[in-house]
């Protein structure tokens, strides 16, 4: 290694430019701004602005709100892990997953309670609801947190 070959660390350089630098930089004078206008001054609109007239989101009612702590949760049903998993079987999320049951698991999975069960299943780390539960117990199942 010399002086010859040395280069920045791989995502060290950037590609923005230093604005108004000067003519020389090739960004000087109006600085990527072209000539006069609204968009040429500091402090330009923000975005959504509309030019005077009253914005969308402003003319559009508003309803409700967002909760920001719920999950979305995709439900399974006990009848469904009983056709794809064998009888003894630990079931995880990641069992599930590779199995195709589930795509995309979002927030988790939720075991639900619909359809009968005849195998025993360990089931490990899902939310379950509490008639799922009662039925892989009564199956000879168990219910791991």
């Amino acid at each position: 290694m010399n002086l010859s070959n040395l280069q920045p660390a791989e995502g060290a350089v950037h590609n923005d430019f230093r604005r108004g630098r000067g003519h020389a930089s090739g960004n000087g004078k109006t600085a990527g701004k072209g000539h006069k206008g609204q968009k040429a001054r500091s402090g330009s609109p923000r975005p959504g602005f509309e030019g005077g007239q009253m914005p969308l989101f402003r003319r559009l009612p508003k309803r409700g709100f967002t909760n920001i702590n719920s999950r979305n949760l995709v439900g399974i049903n006990l009848d469904l892990l009983a056709a794809f998993f064998e009888d003894g079987a630990v079931i995880t999320e990641d069992a599930i997953l590779e199995a195709g049951l589930v795509k995309n698991p979002r927030d988790g999975i939720k075991i639900l309670g619909n359809g009968d069960l005849n195998k025993k299943f360990t089931i490990s780390g899902l939310a379950i609801s509490e008639g799922a539960k009662n039925k892989i117990e009564a199956a000879g199942g168990k219910v791991e947190a």
